[in-house]
């Protein structure tokens, strides 16, 4: 038995999810963070870019939540994703991201921004000179230096691919037994800086190595399971998280490459981040929120023009079809799609960004709908995802967000 799609005034109707981006939790929509005190103390910009997508602007991003320091926020395209602003290029001519501008001054480097920033405003419990972290930042650097000889480079035999994992577990190992030294999950005695300094290329990594590798990084590593668990306690953290589906296909244009080793598991890993089913993927484990089919919804409702007038298909076509997939994401019916109308679908769910266009739950939710009414009409997919660039991610199309 099937229903007929609900009009976009009804699903409107079903979905009441909001946020403060101002002063609530950490979000990727804002454009201004307060924490509940006056615009007048506003004192840093943050320049990020607009997808969410890059690890030295999430390190940045984190640190600020966790010290609550007002700040406005301006956003930009990466190099490898589109065209760079003209005005940026005018207040920063490297075009490098992050940059901050602290009391009137740019400064670029995420480490030297976060030096900046602990200068001005205090450290976060331990601060990125402090004789506890310089070793661990050093750690990190030898992590992301195994992770990127192992992903970013072709192996030239089955030989060569083992060493390099081999290479990457060893330097795992010794992550692990620097997490093993304190009582808690963090790497020191508390949540600081340096969990911030671990957070972006370990969040990529444990992606990355999944879907080309068939290595999870989160499930064969106790300590860093138990550190992925406590970080994923914390809301400021929730609010900048992404999921694998988003990771592995915004890290080949930024790295250069990402290399599969065709290895079985690696296989059956890369379907299910591809196709689903995408709940139990070990990219997440917190509880899911009883909004997140809300929040995916009103996500969708508020940009729903833009994405059908930059999906390839028809747009009447495509109206029918997405209002099915929400039919069914908000109301468990069964929504007949019209035919033809699989591929496009499946071209919005393969280009859903976490976070930048809802959370990780909304984000499955959204997908498992897409993925669902699609597969009531065939099996076609979209247009295959560049590895040279995501142009498809234009910002300019949605200028809302």
């Amino acid at each position: 038995m099937t229903t007929l799609p609900l009009s976009w005034t009804e699903l409107e109707a079903l979905t009441d999810f909001a946020i403060d981006p101002i002063n609530g939790q950490t979000n990727s929509q804002a454009r201004l963070r307060l924490f509940g005190r006056p615009e007048s103390e506003v004192r840093v910009t943050l320049y990020r870019d607009h997808h969410a997508w890059c690890p030295y602007c999430q390190k940045i991003w984190l640190w600020l939540e966790e010290k609550q320091i007002p700040y406005r926020i301006e956003k930009v395209t990466m190099f490898c994703y589109g065209e760079k602003e003209k005005w940026y290029k005018r207040k920063v001519p490297s075009g490098m991201l992050p940059a901050i501008e602290l009391n009137g001054r740019i400064i670029t480097e995420s480490d030297d921004i976060l030096i900046a920033l602990e200068r001005e405003f205090g450290v976060l419990v331990w601060g990125m000179e402090n004789p506890k972290v310089i070793p661990l930042r050093r750690l990190e650097r030898l992590l992301f230096r195994a992770w990127c000889s192992w992903l970013c480079y072709p192996a030239r035999s089955k030989q060569e691919e083992q060493n390099n994992r081999k290479q990457f577990a060893a330097i795992a190992a010794q992550v692990e037994e620097a997490l093993a030294q304190t009582t808690g999950a963090y790497f020191l005695e508390e949540f600081s800086t340096v969990d911030v300094i671990f957070t972006p290329y370990v969040e990529r990594m444990n992606a990355s190595l999944f879907y080309y590798k068939g290595y999870s990084l989160r499930e064969e590593n106790p300590h860093f399971s138990a550190w992925f668990d406590a970080m994923e306690s914390r809301p400021i953290y929730r609010g900048t998280q992404s999921d694998f589906h988003t990771h592995v296909h915004d890290l080949p244009p930024q790295m250069g490459g990402c290399w599969e080793n065709g290895e079985t598991q690696m296989l059956i890993n890369k379907s299910r981040v591809d196709h689903g089913p995408w709940f139990g993927l070990p990219d997440v484990t917190y509880p899911e929120p009883e909004n997140s089919r809300a929040e995916a919804l009103q996500r969708v409702i508020k940009h729903h023009v833009n994405i059908i007038r930059v999906n390839p298909a028809d747009n009447e076509l495509f109206d029918q079809a997405l209002r099915c997939a929400l039919t069914h994401l908000i109301t468990g019916e069964i929504c007949q799609p019209p035919s033809g109308s699989d591929s496009a679908l499946r071209y919005l769910r393969d280009r859903i960004s976490v976070p930048r266009d809802m959370s990780i739950y909304a984000a499955k939710r959204l997908r498992e709908s897409l993925e669902f009414t699609a597969n009531l009409v065939g099996n076609a997919q979209g247009a295959a995802i560049s590895l040279k660039h995501r142009r498809d991610q234009d910002p300019a199309n949605f200028v809302k967000i």
